[in-house]
C-alpha cells in the first residue's frame, strides 16, 4: 500500500511541476496585440476613423501607423511623411495644424494659411495675382470658413446689385478669385446688365428702333466695358463722303441706346 501511495505522490508531483512550468513559460511570453485590441482602450480614435477615416480606414489599420505600444516602444506616433510625400503640400510643417490623422479629410482652417492652401490650390492664387482685388488681401479661410471645401454665397458679404438678383446670378459675370474682371456668356440676360446700367437699359427699352430687340451682350461681347464700333454690324451704310464729313456715327444718330432721338428735338 505504501508503495502505491508513494508512486501516486510522485505522479502528482510530476504533474504539478509540469503545469507550474507551463504557467511560468506563459507568463514569460510577450502578448501579441492586434488592431482589434486597440478599441478596448482607445474608443475615440477608432470611432473617428470609422466615421470619417477616408483611406486611413479602408487602406490601413491602426498598427500600420502605430508600430508597437508603449512602454516597450518609446514613441509610436509616426511622422506623416512616412507615407505622404511627393508634392510641396507634404513639405508643410505641422500637419496636425490642419489634419487630424483619424479623420484626415475633416480639415481645420484657422489663422493665415494662404501659403498652405496654395500648395494644393495654385489656380486661385495665380488668378488673384494677375487680377488684384480686395479678395487678394484676405486669408483664404476668411471666405472658405469653418470647413475645407466650403464655398460661400457672395451675398454673405456683398449686397446684390438689385433686389431681383440671387446668388446664381453673381457667377454670370464675376469669378470669385478675380472679381473685377467681368466676363459673361452669350446667354446673359439684359436684366442683369440693367441692375447696374439702369439708364442705358431704360433708354433701350423705350427705343422704337431694332436695337430694342437686341440683347446687351450681342453688342458688348465677352468682356465688360467693351464698346463696339457701329460698323462691326452696320458696315458703312452711307456714301464715303458722308462718313468722311461725319466720322462719328453719334454725330447724327445719338447713342446706340437712344438711337435717332436727340434731346430737345
Amino acid at each position: 500500500m505504501k508503495g502505491v501511495l508513494g508512486r501516486l505522490s510522485v505522479a502528482v508531483l510530476c504533474v504539478g511541476l509540469f503545469l507550474g512550468g507551463s504557467a511560468v513559460c506563459a507568463l514569460g511570453q510577450q502578448v501579441m496585440l492586434t488592431a482589434d485590441d486597440c478599441v478596448k482602450c482607445h474608443d475615440q480614435q477608432p470611432a473617428e476613423i470609422e466615421t470619417n477615416g477616408a483611406a486611413h480606414k479602408t487602406d490601413i489599420d491602426c498598427q500600420a501607423c502605430h508600430e508597437g505600444h508603449r512602454p516597450s516602444i518609446a514613441s509610436n506616433i509616426p511622422e506623416c511623411s512616412n507615407c505622404h510625400e511627393g508634392t510641396s503640400h507634404y513639405e508643410v510643417p505641422e500637419c496636425m495644424a490642419c489634419h487630424n490623422p483619424h479623420q484626415p479629410l475633416d480639415v481645420k482652417l484657422e489663422g493665415e494659411i494662404k501659403a498652405v492652401c496654395e500648395t494644393c490650390h495654385s489656380g486661385p492664387g495665380e488668378q488673384m495675382a494677375v487680377s488684384p482685388s480686395m479678395h487678394a488681401e484676405v486669408a483664404c479661410n476668411f471666405c472658405h470658413a469653418d470647413s475645407h471645401g466650403n464655398i460661400p454665397d457672395c451675398v454673405e458679404c456683398h449686397s446684390p446689385h438689385s433686389e431681383t438678383m440671387v446668388q446664381n446670378d453673381c457667377a454670370a459675370c464675376h469669378q470669385a478669385h478675380k472679381p473685377l474682371e467681368l466676363t459673361y456668356g452669350p446667354d446673359t440676360g439684359s436684366g442683369l446688365c440693367a441692375s447696374c446700367h439702369d439708364t442705358a437699359f431704360a433708354l433701350l427699352a423705350a427705343s422704337p428702333t431694332k436695337h430694342n430687340q437686341v440683347a446687351c451682350v450681342t453688342c458688348h461681347t465677352d468682356k465688360h466695358k467693351m464698346v463696339p464700333q457701329c460698323s462691326a454690324c452696320h458696315g458703312l451704310p452711307h456714301a464715303q463722303s458722308m462718313h468722311d464729313k461725319f466720322p462719328k456715327c453719334g454725330d447724327c444718330h445719338n447713342t446706340a441706346h437712344d438711337l435717332n432721338n436727340w434731346p430737345g428735338q
